[in-house]
């Protein structure tokens, strides 16, 4: 196991033709129908992870519907059994995968890993995978993990740090690791761990934080570790989740390496060795929550609670390695809470901290060009298809906005059924002209087709 020591101060770096090719596509067809659902291989539609596949946030269905009636879209299917939290929806194959508190008897107050079908909502399995997470306001308790699906597995970390691998057949346990016990791990605020797995290749990357062991990466099938990375200074993990950058090989070689951002700022692992490679640090804020986006060499972030936004650019470091040098510098405007920002384009789009007022700016100079209040209230989400922005706001309205740098445009919305007990804040998820939403217990799935 590799272990890179160093300071946080430092920023280094179908055409099916004839009539039997139709017969035997209609034939494979039916015999995938009759394959149980947990046999049939994931596609590259695939959501199985927070933000999707890539991460972006950005579905590339297109042919949605430009328009909706006042009670939403068409509404295909509701069930319940998700339980209490704010974790959003891994879905692969035919299957979706959530996590939350139980809530099926007064006594039952354990959390749970559950797998959903994709076509019905009917739910397969669910797997005890601790206690819920009690602490804070009454509105913040609940789960906040989304799943990451892999194969035949499917993972979440608990709000206590407890790394659990599952198989996605049945639900059975596979193995568990305790990323405070066994890393050292830490967390920079008081609200739980709350991020969501990679898995790359044999290697599934998660954040201890703290010092001992910030990143990590393990056999994806065993737990067993393969590297980790301590860097001196680091305040504990945030919220964020571990993406993938391998920027352009005339610059850096082809290098890929892992970005997170924790509560002590952004930074950069070698995907392969577990070297660090860079850091980009910030002062300290309650807490730090957003996923970063990668475009080719660039890398932004943003934190919230007025801490802002940056664009990094990687280049040539030494030894062969990976820094960064600064697009711009943290802009308050750019401070996003917990409702994510996409780039769609040349700008991205998010919501002003926690306010409800969404914004949208220039990737490249982080000026805004438009800042809005929308018909929702409350700290919003953001997904984006289609060229459209599907913006949630905590009061549980979704609204339809153009994606469009000129103006904040709405054209559609509608509340979402049993978002007035508590915060509407898991983020949503569009997959083959499907929308769903988790609202605390229940998932609702809507027909965005035209």
């Amino acid at each position: 196991m590799v272990s890179i020591d160093m300071p946080w101060s430092v920023v280094s770096r179908r055409s099916v033709r004839g009539v039997a090719g139709k017969w035997c596509g209609s034939l494979v067809s039916l015999m995938l129908l009759a394959l149980p659902s947990f046999l049939r291989p994931a596609t590259a539609a695939d959501w199985p992870t927070f933000r999707g596949a890539e991460r972006t946030a950005v579905a590339p269905d297109t042919d949605l519907l430009k328009a909706w009636p006042a009670t939403g879209p068409r509404l295909i299917w509701e069930s319940a059994g998700a339980g209490r939290g704010y974790a959003s929806l891994a879905i692969a194959g035919d299957r979706i995968y959530t996590l939350g508190d139980g809530l099926s008897t007064a006594a039952d107050k354990d959390e749970y890993l559950s797998c959903f079908d994709r076509e019905t909502g009917r739910q397969l399995w669910k797997t005890k995978t601790g206690q819920p997470w009690n602490e804070g306001a009454e509105s913040w308790q609940g789960s906040r993990s989304t799943p990451t699906v892999d194969g035949d597995m499917v993972y979440v970390i608990t709000p206590h740090g407890q790394l659990v691998a599952c198989a996605t057949a049945d639900g059975k346990e596979r193995f568990r690791i305790d990323l405070k016990a066994q890393f050292g791990g830490k967390k920079d605020d008081s609200w739980g761990y709350s991020e969501s797995p990679l898995v790359d290749d044999n290697r599934l990357v998660c954040t201890p934080g703290g010092e001992q062991a910030t990143l990590v990466a393990l056999n994806k099938k065993t737990g067993k570790p393969i590297w980790s990375c301590p860097m001196k200074g680091d305040r504990g993990a945030g919220h964020s989740s571990v993406v993938i950058s391998q920027p352009l090989s005339s610059q850096t070689g082809g290098r890929k390496v892992y970005i997170q951002t924790t509560g002590a700022g952004t930074f950069a692992v070698d995907a392969q060795t577990g070297k660090f490679q860079w850091a980009y640090p910030i002062d300290k804020t309650t807490a730090v929550i957003p996923t970063p986006i990668i475009r080719g060499d660039l890398v932004f972030f943003s934190a919230g609670y007025k801490r802002g936004g940056a664009l990094l650019r990687q280049v040539p470091g030494p030894d062969g390695g990976v820094t960064v040098k600064e697009v711009y510098g943290l802009k308050k405007e750019l401070a996003n809470k917990h409702g994510g920002i996409v780039l769609v384009g040349d700008h991205l789009y998010g919501d002003s901290d926690d306010a409800g007022i969404p914004f949208c700016a220039e990737l490249m100079t982080g000026n805004v060009v438009w800042k809005k209040r929308g018909t929702g209230k409350g700290s919003a989400t953001v997904v984006a298809a289609d060229g459209h922005l599907y913006v949630r706001f905590a009061d549980g309205t979704l609204a339809l906005v153009k994606a469009d740098p000129a103006d904040y445009a709405e054209v559609a919305t509608f509340k979402i059924p049993g978002s007035e007990a508590r915060p509407s804040w898991a983020h949503s998820v569009i997959l083959d002209g499907r929308l769903y939403l988790r609202e605390q217990d229940k998932i609702l799935c809507y027909d965005l087709r035209q």
